[in-house]
């Protein structure tokens, strides 16, 4: 084994709940409650707290002076870039790929046919006793545009097989070609979103992306075009995305908002063509089992001093 033995892990599970925990590790709860469980300062594998906001998530960092990998239970980990520069080098940072892909799948899936089918009206009118009959689009014969094409937007694409979609097309940052046809690089999206019928948001939250969907790029979009994004709110101008729902002109499904929480009163809440969930792609059933044995897995690498999975860098 390594010298990692007997170093303290962060969870913010109890080590009883997590099946196949590599024996030797010194486990800490710590779900980002007020106190420490322990010294930061000899904590060595440091687990981020899911879902509790950037600011629990950085508040121990700074003082985790041996820390060797600081694990996410996100695919994302814009959360925690703010601790990074505190933190020794040499220290891995991991996400939670493969933990979130079947949830948020599920839940875009959700998103578009309750959008496209007209749910939401159909549950006001329910509320109201009105029989709200009519031609509402499909999703079949649509041309989708999936922007973010890593483990989440390969999952969508896997839902969407059964929808004889006419067209599925495929961005990420870079272009490269799968078992299913080529993936598009970002500079080619001015020419690819006029096609599109539903424009898919998966990426992460980066320079490259931050305001990604911008006044221009809302503009390129066909009248009636559905955006769903289950990426970071950021990703979209909220400005941008207003005006053009105001106009009635296109759409929108949206996991993620920027503000977020998305406060009382913003307009966002009661714009019309929008369906907004509150940050819930990732926070089902599902994550509980793949989030565990995603743990499990890296601390016995941990221990072994075998290289980590999912490391997205390593600290200067």
């Amino acid at each position: 084994m390594s010298a990692e033995v007997s170093a303290d892990v962060w969870l913010p599970f109890r080590a009883d709940e997590v099946p196949g925990l590599p024996e030797g590790l010194n486990y800490r709860f710590w779900d980002g409650g007020p106190d420490f469980p322990a010294d930061p300062a000899d904590c060595a594998f440091y687990v981020v707290p899911y879902m509790k906001g950037a600011d629990v998530g950085v508040r121990p960092m700074a003082q985790m002076a041996s820390v060797r990998a600081v694990q996410t239970l996100s695919a994302g980990v814009d959360h925690v870039q703010g601790g990074l520069k505190s933190l020794p080098s040499g220290v891995r940072l991991c996400n939670a790929r493969g933990v979130h892909e079947a949830s948020t799948a599920e839940l875009t899936l959700a998103l578009i046919l309750a959008s496209l089918r007209g749910i939401p009206g159909f549950v006001r009118g329910q509320e109201s006793e009105e029989w709200r009959s009519g031609f509402y689009p499909a999703l079949a014969d649509k041309n989708v545009l999936i922007i973010g094409y890593g483990s989440i937007g390969s999952a969508i694409e896997d839902r969407l097989a059964p929808f004889e979609c006419a067209r599925v097309v495929r961005v990420a940052r870079s272009a490269r070609t799968t078992a299913r046809g080529p993936v598009h690089p970002l500079t080619e999206l001015p020419a690819l979103l006029p096609d599109a019928d539903v424009v898919i948001l998966s990426t992460p939250l980066n320079e490259a992306t931050r305001g990604l969907a911008n006044a221009a790029f809302l503009a390129r979009l066909k009248d009636g075009a559905l955006l769903v994004n289950v990426a970071r709110g950021a990703v979209v101008d909220t400005e941008a995305l207003l005006a053009e729902l105001e106009s009635g002109r296109i759409t929108a499904a949206l996991d993620v908002t920027d503000p977020e929480p998305l406060p009382q009163g913003h307009p966002l809440w009661h714009a019309p063509g929008v369906l907004v969930s509150p940050h819930v792609g990732g926070s089902t059933s599902a994550f509980w089992p793949r989030a565990k044995r995603l743990l499990a897995a890296q601390l016995t690498r941990f221990v072994a001093g075998e290289p980590l999975e999912n490391v997205v860098l390593t600290t200067d």
